[in-house]
């Protein structure tokens, strides 16, 4: 019995020592079950306040990507400083927007860039197309004493005239069409006056229909404005861009071709153009043409050099087609 009593002792001491022990055990695993859930809590909480963080920097950072890439492919207009044609206007014909302009209200000569006007006026006055007409001693230049290949006596049909005028800037032909207008070449100019006006070319003058005064002037801004008058026409569009076109002429065949070498380029859309020369005004030149599949217009005068306006126009069209964005370039005042 003396034996049992210690065993007994010892035995309750082990069962009351578990009992105690269960609680603290319990207590101890809820306790670090509510650490870990706590934390877990806070760890979603966290994950979800960086996603929305994320969310909110992420299209930022995409914008800023975004406009970069844009900065880096808008044209730039120090492309364009070796342009050698002193007075320049390119513009969106579709949506007026002015992409580069040099000069655009300086008043200068313009050439044979009238006769795009005197091609206006002539279907404008809605005479017959294949009346026939003929070249007199009037037509032969007494301003500037130029070369001709139309021969004084030679008769053609008025839309073989116009050919001529348009696409190989013959001035005789021109000379032709003005004085066969009803009221004669006085007439014919105050025609092209008024519809200088109906176009809103306000800083336009013409005193003849060739170009060869120096007196025919305009600004790169109106004669824009004349380009996009002109292109509306089939028959323009398709006289000013021929290669080539022949005549019969005395008992031979006189062939012409276009004083525009572009249009003979395959790297050019041109759906009109004009050329024009005199020393006073220097090379110039209009387009219109497609870039990109953009319609666009390009005016040039006063270049020096032979080929300088087509190398001005190369270089227009180089800058435009490596231009991507498509947007009005920045500094630059949209046309209204």
């Amino acid at each position: 019995m003396k034996l049992l009593k210690p065993l007994i002792f010892s035995l309750m001491c082990v069962v009351g020592l578990a009992g105690l022990q269960a609680p603290v055990d319990a207590y101890g695993a809820d306790t670090r079950h509510k650490a870990k859930v706590t934390k877990s809590s806070k760890a979603v909480k966290a994950k979800a306040t960086r996603a929305r963080t994320v969310k909110a920097v992420k299209p930022l950072r995409k914008r800023k990507m975004a406009k970069a890439v844009a900065v880096s492919q808008a044209p730039n207009a120090a492309h364009l400083a070796a342009l050698r044609s002193s007075a320049v206007v390119i513009l969106d014909p579709t949506t007026q927007d002015v992409l580069y302009q040099k000069n655009p209200d300086t008043v200068l000569p313009i050439a044979s860039l009238t006769k795009l006007m005197t091609a206006l006026v002539v279907l404008d006055a809605g005479q017959s197309m294949t009346q026939k007409i003929t070249v007199t001693s009037a037509d032969v230049d007494r301003l500037k004493y130029s070369s001709s290949r139309l021969q004084v006596g030679t008769t053609l049909p008025r839309t073989s005239m116009l050919h001529l005028a348009l696409m190989s800037s013959e001035n005789r032909a021109a000379s032709a069409l003005g004085r066969n207008y009803p009221g004669g070449t006085r007439a014919f100019v105050a025609a092209m006056n008024r519809k200088a006006r109906t176009l809103g070319m306000r800083n336009t003058r013409y005193v003849e229909p060739t170009g060869l005064s120096s007196a025919n002037v305009s600004t790169p801004s109106d004669l824009a404005k004349l380009v996009i008058a002109a292109e509306k026409s089939a028959l323009i569009r398709r006289y000013s861009t021929d290669h080539a076109f022949s005549i019969r002429q005395g008992r031979g065949t006189s062939v012409y071709h276009n004083t525009n070498r572009l249009t003979a380029s395959s790297n050019w859309r041109i759906r009109l153009q004009k050329t024009g020369y005199i020393s006073e005004a220097g090379r110039c030149m209009v387009l219109y043409t497609m870039v990109n599949n953009r319609p666009t217009v390009m005016v040039f005068l006063n270049s020096q050099g032979k080929y300088s306006h087509a190398a001005d126009a190369n270089r227009a069209r180089s800058w435009l087609a490596g231009y991507r964005g498509g947007k009005v370039q920045r500094g630059v005042k949209r046309r209204h």
